[in-house]
């Protein structure tokens, strides 16, 4: 999956939370296009026409494009007559018989990537509710994207030949930040090429015969091969302390430790950590 499409496709799961959220009977949104100032209409819900489809909203026009150069939320009341935005796209809008449109912007690391639009078929006031909701569904978009992106930079370096790769603690510490991010990455695909690439990190070939770990207890070991204590391991993976001490007890007796630096030591020489 390219990133474009993996971006498309978080903006059309937040779209659907959207409209469950809020009632909204219409939502639709888009990415912006690489290396030119507007945002492409790839994803829509609940819409009865296909005017707003593929449509391109360029920086600083209409409400989404007012939305990207602010980089906060925009709103209308009643879209056709509203003296604060320009007027480009009436005609779609019209076509498809929306009245009342919010605009928000998604903004990774100060850069605007998308925006998520809401509409009603009435001139009325949207309300706090509703625009909370979709500046949450924003940031849900926002996270996913900072982890895949995220993801991909620690894959990148994990392909590295060994000459040219970095110090053994930084494959280490990528080895570690990898885990930590494969449970939150939502695309079965890509959770399971960011795991295949730790697999790729580790210093044998393949796991000693009669020697495994559960997935989870590889993450907490890896955590505390790399000095981390219960409690922040517990942050780091989003698990309980009471959780992360049951997986380190498991790991230790599954690989014959008597400590926590026995077990990390027996998972290296095991293969199963780097």
């Amino acid at each position: 999956m390219t990133a474009d499409a993996s971006g498309a496709a978080e903006i059309r799961g937040a779209l659907v939370r959207l409209r469950r959220a809020t009632g909204l009977p219409v939502a639709f949104g888009g990415l912006v296009e690489p290396a030119r100032p507007r945002v492409r209409i790839s994803e829509l819900t609940g819409t009865a026409t296909l005017a707003l489809s593929s449509l391109a909203v360029t920086s600083g026009s209409g409400l989404g494009g007012r939305a990207v150069v602010l980089g906060r939320p925009c709103a209308v009341t009643d879209y056709s007559l509203s003296r604060r935005i320009s007027h480009e796209y009436d005609a779609p809008v019209a076509a498809e018989g929306l009245r009342s449109v919010l605009a928000v912007p998604v903004v990774v690391r100060r850069r605007v990537r998308g925006v998520l639009y809401g509409a009603l078929r009435t001139a009325q006031p949207l309300g706090d509710r509703t625009l909370g909701a979709a500046v949450e569904a924003a940031r849900d978009v926002e996270q996913a994207l900072v982890v895949r992106e995220e993801a991909r930079d620690l894959l990148a370096a994990a392909r590295v030949e060994p000459a040219a790769g970095p110090a053994w603690e930084q494959v280490r510490e990528a080895h570690a930040a990898l885990r930590a991010l494969a449970p939150r990455i939502s695309d079965p695909g890509l959770r399971a090429e960011l795991l295949s690439a730790c697999g790729l990190l580790t210093t044998a070939p393949a796991p000693v015969e009669g020697v495994s770990l559960a997935p989870r207890e590889v993450d907490v070991l890896t955590c505390v091969a790399a000095g981390a204590t219960n409690a922040a391991t517990a942050a780091h993976l989003g698990l309980s302390p009471e959780t992360v001490k049951g997986y380190l007890r498991s790991a230790m007796r599954r690989l014959g430790a008597h400590t926590r630096g026995e077990a990390v030591a027996a998972a290296r020489r095991a293969g199963l950590l780097p």
